[in-house]
């Protein structure tokens, strides 16, 4: 336990340092948000578009899908603002320099957290938190204690599963060298199906994303729960399910690092 609070501590250090080295060049820094933020807008705005075509979609009108939009934006956001230079591991991989990770007395999977901080991120987190607000107002939820802490949770074991599968496939450059193509297929799938009720994409699908890929848990059922479309067990395994799968994808990582074999040989 001593050991986490220390690796946390120096992830909290590492991520300042690198926010300072962000805030030297603030008009970049603005402009990487505001750049997150416009890319998420149009996402939404295209569902907009749509909505004004098809008033409700599998029975969700255009305020409850701003909800889950929001939702689902806002788990991302929390997911990839400390795991985004995880995404740069098969040019660390492949320019030798996650071994100076490996000589350093500290977990090599820290180090390589704290080595920029996800700052157009933030822009997703922006409007992620904005959709939640303005959407939570004018989708007549019944808000109360339990809603409302249900809906937090929710939001840290959604941003727990688009974690898990991004640390663990970013895990398996390792050994492979380059999954970014699988990486980015992944997140497309999260992305896209995620930001629509299941219902739409019919049955078989419907599993897929809820019990292979568990698309459905990071967004769709705890929105679900909070509009009042569901009323099941399986929602509370909604947030469960991200500690669970972090846990796994951790030791993948693991798995994976005993395999690494330096560049040089």
């Amino acid at each position: 336990m001593a050991e986490v609070f220390r690796s946390l501590r120096l992830y909290v250090l590492l991520q300042r340092a690198s926010a300072r080295g962000a805030l030297q060049y603030r008009l970049n820094t603005v402009i990487g948000i505001l750049s997150g933020a416009i890319w998420q807008g149009t996402g939404f705005a295209f569902i907009w578009v749509v909505m004004h075509t098809f008033p409700s979609l599998a029975g969700w009108g255009l305020a409850e899908i701003a909800f889950l939009y929001g939702l689902r934006l806002t788990a991302h956001a929390l997911a990839m603002i400390p795991l985004m230079s995880v995404n740069d591991i098969q040019w660390v991989v492949r320019n030798g320099e996650f071994d100076r990770f490996l000589l350093r007395p500290l977990n090599p999977l820290v180090q390589l957290m704290g080595n920029r901080m996800g700052i157009a991120q933030f822009g997703d987190l922006l409007v992620g938190v904005t959709l939640l607000a303005v959407a939570g107002q004018n989708a007549q939820i019944s808000w109360n204690a339990w809603l409302i802490a249900f809906c937090f949770v929710a939001i840290i074991g959604g941003a727990l599963i688009e974690a898990a599968f991004f640390l663990a496939l970013c895990s398996l450059a390792l050994r492979m060298i380059d999954t970014f193509a699988l990486r980015v297929f992944v997140d497309d799938v999260f992305s896209k199906f995620g930001s629509y009720p299941m219902k739409i994409f019919g049955g078989v699908t419907e599993w897929l994303l809820t019990f292979v890929l568990p698309v459905a848990f990071v967004a769709y059922i705890p929105a679900s729960v909070v509009l009042g479309k569901l009323d099941t067990p399986l929602a509370l395994a909604a947030p469960l399910l991200g500690v669970v799968l972090v846990a796994l994808a951790y030791l993948v990582w693991r798995r994976q690092l005993d395999h690494y074999q330096s560049v040089g040989h």
